[in-house]
């Protein structure tokens, strides 16, 4: 099993829940509302007067077959806008109750 956390715009919401859908990875945790900024250029999400745009965050843990297609699925929607601004990481899950 992976754990495969997901920060990104607000707009990418719907879509990337619809993404988990078709995967079939139904369990997962949304924050709706996180603040932050891209490592190298991308605009700060801090949802104040000076920059009001906010990000949400996904946790998922999947099995490690799921985890390349959903990789995949993540980077194009970075590659398709990427000033909204988009990642996706991946690490071990030892246990699970």
């Amino acid at each position: 099993m992976k754990a495969v956390l997901i920060p990104f715009n607000q707009a990418f919401k719907d879509r990337l829940i619809e993404i988990l859908d078709r995967m079939s990875v139904r369990g997962f945790t949304m924050w709706e509302q996180v603040q932050g900024r891209g490592t190298v250029n991308g605009e700060p999400h801090y949802g104040d007067h000076a920059w009001p745009s906010m990000n949400s965050a996904i946790l998922a843990i999947i099995p490690d077959e799921k985890v390349d297609k959903l990789m995949e699925k993540v980077h194009a929607l970075d590659v398709e806008t990427e000033r909204l601004g988009i990642h996706a990481f991946v690490w071990n899950i030892e246990k699970q109750v």
